[in-house]
């Protein structure tokens, strides 16, 4: 039954505002959304039970959280250019960094990590930026998009890029999808699930074709394999059919600096959405920066996975 659509979305705040916030990940043990901050430098804790948020401040920028398989509290995250393990209780203030685990652009030391998730074999796939000189100003082709695979070996996949963002996998269609912010696109590759390999990349969906603003952030995928992508500057979240290269929706949220997406809830059917209030010549007021809970879709997101580690 296709209840979805009787009704319209409802948006809802469910956090107050942080400066960037990115990078959600729904961890189904756990019940509960974890995000970052990245100029705050923080880590964050959602529990829709409760509707306590909690938060931890780190040593540098932090663009990432995902949980480790099988070790409890402990994540892995994006510090500046250092892939780090961090052990947290998800009680205010408490984070430590344990160990570095990989560290990626020593060629580039101005640039950072951006974006990043897990396959469904648990392998980490993290991507970089350029340094970004002054608000929306960056440098260009930069950044690169890595795999890093549990014993902490890197591998260096596509380079040449500006933003890395996106990442999202279907494993029936055999693809990866991908997004360079700055292409204005998503890109497909074949993924092969024993490897980790990515190959044939092509584009799938260009903004421009459908006269959309601002440009690709994070994006998150549901079991009909259809995309939900943030359309940073552009006030929505985009749901799309990659296979077809339709828009199929458009779900406004009250941020303009949408910046990621992940479904999440005991039964995967609320799209959780993160945002931004970084004044770049204008100021965004509240609820700019707060994550946003989407509800009556009528789709499913598939589990988030936690990062393999050796």
């Amino acid at each position: 039954m296709d209840y979805g659509h009787n009704m319209a979305p409802q948006v809802t705040a469910v956090t107050e505002p942080v400066t960037l916030g990115e990078g959600p990940h729904w961890d189904s043990e756990e019940q509960a959304l974890y995000f970052v901050s990245i100029f705050d430098k923080s880590i964050h804790k959602y529990d829709p039970a409760t509707k306590k948020h909690t938060r931890s401040v780190l040593d540098d920028q932090v663009t990432f959280i995902i949980p480790v398989e099988g070790k409890r509290h402990h994540f892995v995250v994006g510090l500046k250019r250092r892939i780090a393990e961090v052990i947290w209780d998800g009680q205010d203030g408490t984070a430590k960094v344990v160990r570095t685990v990989a560290e990626v652009d020593k060629h580039c030391p101005d640039n950072r990590l951006n974006d990043a998730k897990t396959d469904p074999r648990g392998r980490l796939f993290a991507g970089t930026m350029g340094h970004e000189y002054e608000p929306g100003k960056f440098h260009l082709k930069k950044g690169s998009l890595y795999r890093i695979d549990p014993d902490g070996k890197t591998k260096n996949l596509a380079d040449n890029v500006d933003i890395s963002n996106g990442l999202c996998w279907d494993i029936k269609e055999k693809a990866f999808y991908y997004a360079d912010s700055f292409e204005y696109a998503i890109r497909r590759y074949d993924y092969d699930i024993e490897t980790g390999d990515i190959s044939n990349p092509r584009f799938v969906f260009n903004y421009k074709d459908h006269g959309l603003e601002g440009i690709v952030d994070g994006m998150t995928i549901d079991t009909d394999g259809n995309l939900w992508v943030a359309n940073f500057d552009g006030h929505q979240v985009l749901k799309i059919d990659p296979k077809k290269g339709k828009l199929l929706e458009k779900i406004r949220i009250p941020a303009l600096q949408v910046t990621s997406v992940i479904f999440g809830g005991p039964n995967l059917d609320i799209l959780y959405v993160t945002s931004a209030c970084m004044n770049r010549g204008v100021e965004q007021k509240p609820p700019c920066g707060s994550t946003f809970q989407v509800t009556g879709l009528g789709v499913k997101g598939l589990p988030s996975v936690s990062v393999k580690l050796n």
